[in-house]
């Protein structure tokens, strides 16, 4: 069986909030995210991460690009570094592009559907809706004291 998830994470990668706003965010968007058909409730989860970890966007990355020279970059070198990095997570972002060699960060990489990374998410599995809208985002940011982004992922 496969699943959506609907993360929002804040804009900066190392950022995290206290608990209480934390708590906040995540009472709203169990609001926003409506349950099942079947009267079942979104699950979400509310995690903090030592390290900065890649949300990912799963099975809905078409493409990552290069934001010095346009190119386009092997998924394979993509699912590499998250490989190597994926029980501690990334200290820094920093990275050279495997196309032209610029000094660059992972969250500079142009990804299509988005990708990010942060030290702290708020994940719905299978909210039963696409993407929260520019007004719902800025409430999250709000509550949270930061400005946030999302991801969807298809695992």
């Amino acid at each position: 069986m496969s699943d959506d998830i609907l993360s929002i994470i804040p804009t900066d990668p190392y950022w995290q909030p206290a608990r209480d706003a934390a708590e906040r965010a995540a009472a709203i968007v169990a609001d926003l995210a409506p349950g099942k058909p079947d009267g079942v409730d979104a699950e979400v989860d509310v995690e903090w991460h030592d390290n900065v970890a890649v949300i990912a966007c799963g099975a809905n990355l078409e493409r990552i690009g290069c934001p010095h020279c346009g190119a386009s970059i092997d998924t394979e070198w993509w699912h590499d570094l998250l490989e190597t990095h994926s029980d501690e997570g990334f200290a820094n972002l920093a990275v050279k592009t495997p196309c032209c060699g610029a000094d660059s960060s992972l969250d500079a990489l142009e990804y299509d559907w988005p990708c990010g990374f942060a030290r702290f998410e708020i994940a719905v599995w299978n909210p039963q809706r696409a993407w929260f809208s520019d007004a719902e985002l800025a409430v999250l940011g709000a509550a949270l004291g930061h400005p946030v982004r999302q991801i969807r992922a298809h695992i």
